[in-house]
């Protein structure tokens, strides 16, 4: 939609067009625009601005629209608005830049969203006109959780599912590479430790596909693949970069957010996790639109299903996996889903670096590294490499366990990453604690949420070597003072904190007597 140029300074009677001026606040207020102004302003005075109004700043011929905190002491001057680093970084401009203040046009595409609330279903016009008004921030956090619960449960069907996906592609940018082939991976999260990713690109790079990997930070995890990443590589690839990287090794794993593949789908990501609610339609939508902006044609999706991933059941995973593959086709790439154990974390690592020495212990054949990891990661790039071509059904196991075993994958592994930018040593933690068991008895169910919870507390993700490495798997036999998992810290603080909790939770591992 288009939003009204602001009259020029000085026009008689119009409060709208007086000017403040800039400062920045350092205020960090994630990917939302923030703006401050005193109660006692005259502009906010004037104009009727209260806690929570959008207000639209101009400077010069940029513009955004942010949302407003009114401050009732003098934090800024009467002649300030200040911007918090969402907002600063998005309108450009310097400390005491002169802006123009108005109200925003009304968003005419949220009236779509008001119709689907009432069981109206979305047109692809009008599921268009939202993405692009997400993405050109003209929808508050309130306006994007009012869609975001429309689209809950099962309220978007295939038809929705698949103008949601095309319209998040569409206002992105898109690649393009030589290649009739392009594969890729993902997963669906919810299940600590899961970093396939770190294995499975080496092992197809090194058979000759061609697998540009983006991923995600943390939002709520103690760690995405990016994270996990950045401690042995640089992620942070602008697109030119990634192409280079590409074109040189055959993949790469770089940090989605700096090539804005899908960037509506990085918007709403930040309203959707604090919500907790769950969407079929919203999740096919987020995964395929980065896909398909990547450039990928064939992408195997690994789905863990357990009681406390994600996916909870059997039947929740193939009614995903059955709207993946339709989206897929409708919109031109091959899905293959695959369902996989969700029942325990993978691994022993939860945090960064602690993840990044799995991977490592793995890729170098280290006698001790995690069996669960390996054979789940050989799994997924044989899926890879069947749905590539590589090998014949049936066989692409074996041929992926040779590219491990024979150290062509650290070798193509360790090559990613001096092209990224050069290959680095994880961080390890200066404060470690050993959590006990206070039972004796057989591990029959691990609470994954918990054992996240613990590893966020100890400060993961920020603090990359920060986390938890977790000792007890399913089938464990635990005795009275034996450790099932050990914390790792950066500060005394977070270490004392993260066991507090630990040690409060009574069903983080469950036994049985043997």
């Amino acid at each position: 939609m288009s939003y009204r140029q602001p009259a020029a300074a000085g026009a008689s009677g119009n409060h709208a067009t007086s000017g403040l001026h800039l400062r920045r606040l350092g205020i960090d207020t994630y990917q939302e625009p923030v703006a401050y102004m005193r109660s006692d302003c005259d502009i906010c005075r004037s104009e009727g601005f209260e806690a929570h109004s959008r207000i639209e700043l101009w400077c010069g011929e940029r513009h955004i629209v942010a949302t407003l905190n009114v401050v009732h002491f003098p934090m800024i001057a009467l002649h300030e608005v200040g911007l918090s680093e969402a907002a600063w970084r998005t309108l450009g401009g310097n400390d005491g830049d002169l802006v123009r203040v108005l109200h925003p046009a009304p968003v005419q595409s949220f009236s779509s969203v008001r119709a689907k609330i009432y069981g109206h279903p979305f047109t692809s016009e009008g599921v268009a006109a939202i993405v692009c008004d997400i993405v050109a921030g003209h929808y508050s956090n309130i306006e994007m959780a009012a869609l975001i619960t429309a689209c809950s449960g099962s309220h978007l069907d295939i038809t929705e599912t698949i103008g949601l996906t095309d319209a998040m592609v569409k206002v992105g940018q898109r690649l393009q590479w030589q290649a009739d082939m392009v594969v890729d991976k993902h997963c669906v999260g919810g299940l600590p430790g899961n970093r396939t990713t770190l294995l499975i690109v080496p092992i197809v790079a090194a058979c000759g596909l061609i697998i540009p990997k983006t991923s995600s930070r943390a939002i709520t995890s103690p760690a995405g693949t990016a994270d996990t990443m950045e401690t042995l590589a640089p992620v942070a690839l602008d697109i030119d970069a990634m192409r280079r990287v590409v074109e040189r090794e055959g993949g790469c794993i770089a940090w989605g957010g700096a090539v804005s593949l899908s960037p509506a789908d990085d918007l709403l990501i930040r309203v959707e996790h604090p919500l907790d609610l769950d969407s079929d339609g919203l999740l096919v939508a987020s995964v395929l639109s980065k896909k398909i902006a990547a450039g990928s044609t064939h992408v195997v999706i690994d789905l863990p299903v357990g009681a406390t991933a994600k996916v909870r059941s059997p039947q929740a995973a193939m009614a995903l996996a059955g709207r993946l593959i339709a989206v897929g086709e409708a919109l031109g790439i091959t899905v293959k889903p695959v369902l996989t154990d969700g029942t325990q974390p993978v691994g022993c690592g939860i945090g960064p670096a602690l993840e990044a020495h799995d991977v490592l212990a793995v890729l170098q054949n280290i006698a001790g590294a995690p069996q669960d990891l390996r054979e789940r990661a050989l799994l997924l790039a044989a899926n890879v490499l069947e749905l590539g071509g590589k090998a014949q059904v049936g066989q692409g196991m074996a041929l992926a366990a040779s590219v491990l075993d024979s150290g062509a994958a650290w070798r193509k592994f360790q090559a990613i990453c001096e092209a990224q930018g050069g290959m680095r040593v994880p961080p390890k933690a200066g404060f470690t604690h050993p959590v006990l068991s206070q039972h004796r008895g057989q591990v029959v169910a691990i609470d994954n949420r918990r054992l996240a919870s613990i590893a966020k507390l100890a400060g993961a993700p920020k603090a990359p070597a920060a986390g938890i490495v977790f000792h007890a798997p399913l089938g464990s036999r635990m005795e009275i003072g034996q450790p099932y998992l050990t914390i790792h810290a950066a500060s005394p603080g977070e270490l004392a904190y993260a066991r507090a909790y630990a040690e409060a939770q009574e069903n983080l591992i469950s036994l049985q007597e043997v």
